[in-house]
């Protein structure tokens, strides 16, 4: 059975086509992947991998919100019981990775990251124990 991966966009951020190559990565690198689509909330998207029962939860993010919306959706996992690993992908200054790996976010991806790195990211997230 291959690893289960939610991929989605939260906030008013409305540019996909990074969020739909990503996808179509992970697919092609042998995850199942459920995209939640365009302007979701952390509580959708928590509510949706907890539904779908996903071995990681990726976000892309090109709003500028990272800081304040990808920590919110480890929240609302925490507060649903479940310890999902968040990756975020998008334009995040490199002064913001360590921030938001501190706030429970299990791996970072900046522009320019290969497929290779897009598969290693979610991998590792997946593999790696937490708690």
């Amino acid at each position: 059975m291959s690893e289960r991966v939610l991929v989605a966009k939260v906030g008013l951020d409305g540019h996909d086509r990074g969020v739909k190559v990503v996808a179509r990565i992970l697919r092609d690198a042998g995850f199942e992947v459920i995209y939640t689509g365009l302007f979701q909330t952390p509580d959708t998207v928590a509510a949706a991998a907890v539904d779908e029962d996903v071995d990681a939860v990726g976000l892309s993010m090109l709003s500028g919100a990272h800081m304040t919306l990808a920590p919110l959706v480890v929240t609302k996992l925490r507060e649903r019981g479940v310890d999902i690993p968040v990756v975020v992908g998008g334009t995040i200054p490199d002064r913001d990775a360590p921030k938001l790996r501190a706030a429970g976010i299990a791996g970072v991806m900046q522009p320019g990251a290969t497929a290779e790195e897009v598969v290693a990211c979610v991998r590792d997230a997946i593999d790696t124990p937490r708690g």
